[in-house]
């Protein structure tokens, strides 16, 4: 099922300082609890869900970054299950995914983008 997320609303997540280059730092938001990645190689920002789909365990914001094909994915590093960062995809094929968020960086701040989400499946 994909969904269309309409009306984003940032929040502020950390100074860019607070994440570690080319590693993850862990936010709340709410009850939730996000990753967020400053890929420096890549000179690019993502956001996912902290939870791992596989074994439902909040670490993913600890996990191996990289990239498979030019495709930006997070590895959980627990059991090495790979994420795509840009869509959420899992990259061993099986079925379960992880959610991602938009990012953005101004004035030294890092934000994270949550949108109003509705299923394009009726």
């Amino acid at each position: 099922m994909n969904t269309i997320t309409t009306d984003i609303t940032w929040f502020r997540a950390a100074p860019v300082e607070a994440f570690p280059e080319n590693g993850g730092a862990c936010i709340k938001l709410g009850n939730d609890q996000i990753a967020v990645f400053n890929f420096t190689a890549r000179n690019e920002w993502y956001a996912c869900q902290n939870l791992c789909p596989h074994k439902m365990q909040m670490i993913l914001s600890r996990g191996i970054i990289g990239d498979t094909c030019g495709e930006p994915k997070v590895a959980c590093p627990f059991h090495k299950k790979n994420f795509s960062l840009t869509t959420g995809e899992n990259l061993n094929g099986e079925d379960y995914r992880i959610k991602v968020y938009p990012v953005k960086v101004e004035n030294g701040e890092v934000f994270v983008g949550v949108g109003n989400e509705i299923s394009d499946q009726w």
